[in-house]
């Protein structure tokens, strides 16, 4: 979160070229540099505001307390946030779960719950948790990892053996951004990105035996649930090529894409002011993307509370909340992940604004 303009603007960059395994079908940034981020008390990247995702959360909650039975459990998240997921699965009424959440961002109290639930505010290390926990729970962090297979062994380090330690992961799916050609979905905080088969192969590389995977949250997402192994396998072949062909489909079509899309903005600009509806990793990339001088976009909507007032790094637009689009003129604004549109919609409606929210994915738009 930056609150001064002139110094989100001037916020460091850097590039992003894209590799694909031709084995397995990982994708990564060569360029990436992890000693140009720096997760600390500034980074907010609370969704929770959104009573859509809210909605989501709980129900992966209650997915993991009655259909897998996570109670009596000690419970490890990597990166935690707020810890608002992991204080859910050990308050629950009769889980009798204890846990403890590491996250370098976490701000709040250090122990909670009578001293069954404790923080870290650090990046996780398998050597700080004190007992062998039954339940590891990893949602959006792999993707931040350069080396995802040296993290996932060091969560398999954390985890006990008898019986099997079981880890629960979530993270964006590869193969729905290359399907759906979402641009915006490819930034530099994200250095490493999967779709279930080499998410497959790195979790068996790292001594694990992947029981299930799925996609979840409108397909965006993979969710994994994986136990620790005896011994660490040698992955089955996977459908590598067929990564390696949308991704070189996609990569001669992007081009194409933000042009598209810069005559689109530019074209929604001569009816009224121009916002965008997320100050999130997506808002944030397709602003720096195609609005670096700020000719075509006003300034970026977002629920959260901690966000308004800030400026977009990189750009400089203002966060604002929903009720202050009036004051700068806007006539749409474009909804950058498709799941927000019925709640967005509602929300204008209940403020009576009369502003188009304009779906991003919708047909005509991105082609």
């Amino acid at each position: 979160m930056i609150s001064d303009e002139k110094l989100a603007r001037s916020a460091p960059r850097g590039d992003i070229v894209l590799r694909t395994c031709v084995q397995c079908g990982f994708i990564c940034n060569v360029a990436f540099h992890s000693e140009a981020l720096a997760y600390g008390r500034g980074y907010e990247n609370t969704q929770a505001c959104s009573p859509f995702f809210a909605a989501y959360v709980d129900g992966l909650v209650r997915h993991l307390l009655t259909e897998k039975g996570v109670r009596n459990c000690r419970i490890v998240e990597i990166g935690c946030g707020n810890g608002h997921f992991i204080r859910a699965l050990v308050s629950a009424e009769g889980s009798a779960n204890a846990g403890v959440g590491f996250d370098p961002a976490y701000r709040g109290p250090q122990v909670l719950l009578d001293g069954r639930l404790r923080f870290v505010s650090q990046a996780f290390e398998a050597a700080a948790v004190r007992n062998p926990a039954d339940v590891a729970i990893c949602r959006h962090v792999i993707e931040h990892v350069p080396d995802p297979v040296l993290f996932l062994r060091s969560v398999r380090a954390a985890l006990g053996g008898s019986p099997p330690g079981r880890l629960f992961l979530e993270t964006p799916d590869a193969a729905w951004i290359l399907r759906n050609r979402v641009f915006w979905d490819f930034f530099y905080e994200h250095c490493s990105y999967f779709t279930a088969a080499s998410l497959a192969s790195a979790l068996e590389l790292a001594g694990f035996s992947v029981v299930h995977v799925r996609q979840t949250f409108g397909e965006q997402y993979l969710w994994v649930e994986a136990s620790v192994a005896e011994d660490t396998a040698v992955p089955a072949k996977n459908e590598a090529a067929c990564v390696v062909d949308a991704c070189g489909a996609y990569a001669w079509e992007e081009p194409r894409l933000i042009r598209a899309w810069s005559h689109r903005l530019d074209g929604l600009s001569a009816s009224g002011g121009v916002a965008l509806w997320g100050a999130g990793a997506k808002g944030v990339t397709l602003a720096n993307l195609l609005d670096s001088d700020r000719t075509r976009i006003r300034c970026v909507v977002d629920l959260n509370p901690n966000k308004q007032g800030c400026y977009v790094p990189g750009t400089g637009h203002p966060i604002v909340g929903y009720r202050a689009l009036p004051e700068y003129g806007v006539r749409s604004a474009v909804l950058l992940n498709p799941n927000y549109a019925q709640e967005n919609r509602a929300l204008l409606a209940a403020g009576g604004l009369d502003i188009a929210l304009v779906e991003s994915m919708e047909p005509g738009v991105s082609t």
